[in-house]
């Protein structure tokens, strides 16, 4: 049989691989592992085709899980390197958490508040763009605003949320993803630029791919439990920020000032609501015109089908959960 011929994109490289059809898995995860230094454990491959794993890796072949010839396949992971240096951070971590607890066994001196504390535990230990693509300082800008939103930080610190690195990812490698968790945690990888690399998506857009990576944290799969977590923690998103503009309670985040959520109020576009005050047409009498409460109604499901249809593009353009990545 012909070699099955294989071009593996890696941050940015191209690598040609050449496999004989009946080349297990494994071989093709060691033969990657050489070009790359990431080891089997932490590849993830993304391509058209693709098959279910229904066994280990030296039992299946390449052709078993849907490699063909001419396929482009993308890779991601972490080299031991970098796992090495997210290893260093959580160590830091585990040593700055250790003194805390000295402190607190001692008995403070003084009263504290306890948000400085868990700022230091439940946050984003490392922000890291990718340095080969245009302007990064672009793309720390935003990841930055992302780990120091209020509203992300009160939804971390509530459900205690740790991540070890915030990046991104790289439209040209991942064109079909918007988001990815990797390990429950260990990184979060977030689409932040526009196709073009002419500019970033909205912040908005961003932040809410990052609330559903950060419900991989707690959930694999896109089941109903992952669904419930994600709309508890979008709605924790938008009450926070309202409570926030309402200034009705304090909560402890220093009075940064952000941009609102998209509440049911606050989704509607100009040219929804311009519809339901011209619903009646020209010359139409004020009688058949929709009511308010009608009006109010029509405003929120349109909400609930664009937000519907959002989250399901997110859901559908995820590499963290179901077969869009395989182990």
């Amino acid at each position: 049989m012909e070699e099955i011929h294989l071009t593996v994109a890696y941050k940015g490289t191209n690598h040609n691989v050449s496999l004989k059809p009946e080349a297990t898995l494994a071989e093709f995860q060691d033969t990657l592992e050489g070009l790359t230094n990431v080891p089997p454990s932490l590849q993830k491959l993304l391509y058209r085709g693709k098959k279910s794993l229904t066994g280990e890796a030296d039992a299946v072949t390449v052709a078993d899980v849907g490699l063909k010839n001419g396929l482009k396949v993308t890779l991601m992971g972490s080299t031991n390197e970098e796992l090495s240096g997210m290893r260093d951070v959580e160590r830091e971590t585990q040593r700055r958490d250790e003194i805390m607890r000295r402190r607190a066994a001692a008995g403070p001196s003084k009263v504290y508040s306890t948000s400085r504390s868990e700022d230091t535990k439940y946050k984003f230990h490392k922000i890291q763009p990718l340095p080969h693509l245009p302007k990064p300082e672009a793309a720390r800008a935003v990841l930055e605003k992302l780990a120091e939103d209020p509203a992300i930080k009160h939804v971390m610190r509530k459900h205690e949320f740790q991540v070890g690195v915030l990046t991104e990812l790289a439209p040209h490698e991942n064109p079909t993803l918007l988001g990815l968790n990797v390990n429950a945690g260990q990184s979060i990888k977030l689409r932040l630029r526009t196709d073009a690399y002419d500019g970033m998506r909205t912040y908005k857009e961003i932040r809410r791919v990052l609330c559903h990576e950060l419900t991989h944290n707690v959930f694999g799969d896109h089941d109903d439990n992952f669904k419930t977590l994600n709309s508890q923690l979008n709605r924790e998103v938008e009450e926070f920020e309202a409570a926030v503009a309402r200034g009705s309670r304090s909560l402890g985040d220093r009075g940064d000032v952000y941009e609102g959520g998209s509440s049911l109020s606050s989704t509607l576009t100009d040219s929804e609501a311009q519809s339901y005050v011209l619903g009646g047409g020209v010359g139409a009498t004020s009688a058949l015109l929709p009511s308010r409460e009608e009006m109010r109604r029509r405003a929120a499901e349109a909400a609930l089908e664009r937000q519907r249809k959002e989250e399901q593009e997110i859901e559908d353009r995820c590499g963290s959960g179901g077969p869009a990545a395989l182990e």
